[in-house]
């Protein structure tokens, strides 16, 4: 195995030791020659025992699990991916392609360390955090990682972000956007329908809600669109199948 440190002496007489692997000088503080033999010699054993340990591992779990060595990150998420169906199944080839798990992707599970998943979800968004426990959970399951790399409390919290309708200026800026008519229509069934936030037609009467403040139901409120829709002056083709209960602009 390639010596990682070495020991030099600057003009000042102190002693320093060299990382060849990360290049960086640490200081000894000492001056004396024999200490600072002692402290090298201590520091390349403990290097030395760290690597030791690890090849251990891999040779006694080697014996059940030939593959331990070699087994990525990649393997745990092609293989949940492969056991979800349809669109589900779709939305996993998406979420495993997320750039935030190229820091993992090609890492041996039995070498990752917490700091691996904490820069991936430092990197990534909410989703990254969601998906990551899921792969973590699952490599655990099937026995490819032998003890969690975060325990389940120590995991950063997920924290969405506020949820809010859109504004009557921010839909009214949706359509000027639009320049398909049937598509303009349609964004107006959607705020007229109350999928902005469930809030009353504004085309409806007073009338509309009832003594107890409850809102029009679907059917209701529907009706109603189709007499605003008719004031717009437009047929959609979807329009001339619209059903009570269902909508559907394609």
């Amino acid at each position: 195995m390639k010596q990682r440190f070495r020991l030099y002496r600057r003009n000042g007489g102190i002693y320093y030791l060299h990382d060849s692997e990360t290049g960086k000088q640490t200081s000894l503080g000492t001056r004396d020659r024999a200490e600072a033999t002692a402290l090298f010699v201590a520091r390349t054993q403990a290097h030395r025992q760290a690597h030791l340990n690890l090849q251990l591992a891999r040779t006694y779990l080697a014996a059940t699990d030939p593959m331990v060595a070699k087994r990525t990150w990649q393997v745990p998420m092609e293989e949940l991916a492969k056991t979800k169906l349809g669109a589900t199944h779709e939305r996993w080839q998406y979420v495993i392609k997320d750039k935030a798990f190229d820091l993992i992707r090609n890492l041996p599970i039995l070498e990752t360390q917490a700091e691996h998943f904490l820069k991936v979800l430092q990197v990534g968004t909410i989703s990254t955090n969601v998906f990551l426990r899921r792969i973590h959970n699952f490599a655990l399951d099937v026995g490819w990682l032998r003890w969690p790399v975060i325990v389940k409390r120590r995991w950063p919290g997920i924290h969405f972000q506020e949820k809010r309708a859109i504004t009557h200026a921010e839909h009214l800026a949706i359509l000027e956007r639009e320049r398909n008519p049937e598509w303009r229509a349609f964004y107006a069934l959607l705020w007229h329908l109350a999928a902005r936030n469930l809030a009353s037609p504004p085309c409806a009467p007073k009338t509309s809600i009832g003594r107890s403040g409850s809102f029009p139901t679907l059917e209701k409120r529907q009706a109603q669109f189709l007499i605003c829709i008719s004031r717009m002056k437009l047929k959609p083709f979807w329009l001339r199948g619209l059903q009570l209960g269902r909508c559907s602009p394609r």
